[in-house]
């Protein structure tokens, strides 16, 4: 009997049962970067030695020869031979990449003149890397799932790790390729990737979007304090949606602007009011509380009220009254008579017993304003009547 293996040669007297590469396991799905071991073992006839073992990837000769991948730069540093030239090939493989898939086959040659053995079929090495797949949305409340996949099943038992924002959620260790969040919260937003316990390779990070409604809407003024005329004044509606609402600004029942800013520079007494923002989501609206913003301002239209015609007989009197507009209300009055640099009175009536020409100044916390004056004539009670007096008022 004639036995010719592999187109290499052709023993006479042996059985094919004499030679023999066997590989356990036969395929291989290892994840990136990892360290892989190709278990192998080989058999030959008695009165062969072996010269030469190595592993190659190809089946293809070149210069007569299969190529030895320990004289490949992309695995010399990578490739340790873990056999020996008796019985075992076992090989070693570290930081395998995408682009070490491939079929790898065992070759040995012996001492016999062409007389040379490579195993086939050989190792087929996958190797994968890990994605997660998610639905890029969910709605708070609703379940979900992440699955951590690759291209094929990993050879070794795996045990996987999950990590949301680059942190490990330590509660989910487990044979599962599957993260799987009951009642999904907002705070289950972020960035997720997986890993398989034991390797560096880490998953690229896959946004989840958790969609809510604004539950919480308030408005932040600032300046926080008293709102003086003439300040800027911003009111920002605070909030917090996935995807942000829309927002409208009310004062009183009238749409006075949209966006979440409401800007008021110089703001005037004209802007006191109260103001609602409201917060507009696909799934419904919400109203903030109202909050008032009551401008101050310093006294003006300050004018002067006289009883009577401003005539008045000699002994009797009449009271002037100062009137102003102004936040708060000014509490103090000053009277003066023209042409004269102190005060005459004080309070928001004067009573005039001489004749001249009197006005008031109106005081608050943030400023002050004179009236106008007025004219007060004082005749004798013997005499005939003054001519008509001209009474300015403001």
């Amino acid at each position: 009997m004639i036995y010719c293996a592999y187109d290499e040669f052709c023993v006479s007297g042996v059985s094919s049962d004499d030679w023999g590469v066997s590989y356990s396991p036969s395929h291989i799905c290892a994840l990136k970067d990892s360290t892989v071991i190709m278990r192998c073992t080989y058999t030959y006839p008695t009165g062969y030695q072996i010269k030469k073992v190595f592993w190659t990837k190809t089946l293809v000769k070149y210069h007569g020869e299969y190529p030895d991948l320990s004289n490949d730069t992309e695995y010399s540093q990578r490739l340790q031979y873990l056999g020996d030239k008796q019985q075992n090939c076992t090989v070693r493989l570290s930081h395998v990449t995408l682009k070490d898939s491939h079929m790898y086959y065992f070759r040995f040659i012996t001492d016999k003149p062409d007389v040379k053995w490579t195993g086939v079929p050989g190792v087929n090495l996958t190797v994968t890397d890990l994605q997660v797949e998610s639905p890029e949305r969910v709605t708070e409340g609703d379940s979900v799932s992440l699955t951590c996949k690759s291209s094929c099943a990993l050879t070794d038992r795996a045990t996987f790790i999950w990590y949301r924002n680059s942190q490990p959620l330590t509660e989910r260790r487990d044979r599962n390729n599957e993260l799987l969040l009951q009642s999904v919260r907002r705070e289950d937003s972020g960035r997720y990737s997986c890993a398989v316990d034991g390797h560096t390779h880490v998953s690229p990070a896959v946004q989840l979007y958790v969609m809510y409604p604004p539950k919480n809407t308030f408005i932040v003024v600032s300046p926080s304090g008293v709102i003086v005329e003439g300040d800027s004044v911003t009111l920002k509606c605070i909030s917090d949606s996935n995807p942000p609402a829309e927002i409208r600004w009310f004062k009183g029942r009238k749409i006075v602007r949209s966006g979440r800013i409401y800007s008021i520079s110089k703001i005037s007494s004209d802007d006191s009011g109260e103001y609602k923002c409201k917060s507009i989501y696909e799934h419904g609206e919400k109203y903030s509380n109202a909050v008032t913003l009551n401008v101050m301002y310093p006294p003006r239209s300050v004018s002067v009220l006289m009883r009577g015609s401003g005539v008045i007989v000699e002994g009797d009197s009449v009271t002037l009254n100062c009137t102003s507009d102004s936040n708060p209300p000014a509490l103090n009055f000053s009277w003066f008579k023209e042409n004269e640099t102190s005060t005459v009175g004080s309070g928001q009536s004067f009573s005039a017993l001489q004749s001249g020409r009197f006005y008031c100044q109106a005081h608050n916390q943030h400023g002050s304003q004179r009236s106008d004056a007025v004219t007060v004539t004082v005749k004798g009670r013997n005499c005939s009547p003054s001519p008509p007096q001209t009474i300015l008022m403001a």
